[in-house]
């Protein structure tokens, strides 16, 4: 598994938007955005886990989906989101990794 570096900031681009930049340690360097009233929240019910999400939290998990899926993106890249880091208080922690072992 790759080893990963996270820091979070801010900025506008069509509107206020987070974004949590990635730096992986083969160099390569992944952007994870999030809309500005995206809504994630990440429940883990014991035989499923149910995802909750407004449109514009469904648009940024597909957006970091995306990311994860692109061209050049190292196996074991991975994206931490926990309640105080893209998730709604109280959720469960979500990673989201590309593996591409079969």
């Amino acid at each position: 598994m790759s080893g990963i570096m996270v820091t979070m900031t801010s900025g506008p681009v069509h509107g206020p938007i987070e974004s949590t930049h990635v730096t992986v340690t083969d160099g390569a360097a992944l952007m994870f955005t999030w809309d500005a009233d995206s809504r994630i929240e990440v429940r883990n019910l014991g035989s499923e886990v149910v995802i909750e999400a407004n449109a514009a939290g469904l648009r940024t998990l597909a957006g970091h989906l995306l990311v994860l899926a692109g061209d050049g993106v190292s196996d074991g890249a991975h994206l931490h989101l926990e309640d105080s880091n893209g998730l709604e208080d109280g959720s469960v922690g979500l990673v989201l990794e590309r593996s591409d072992e079969e």
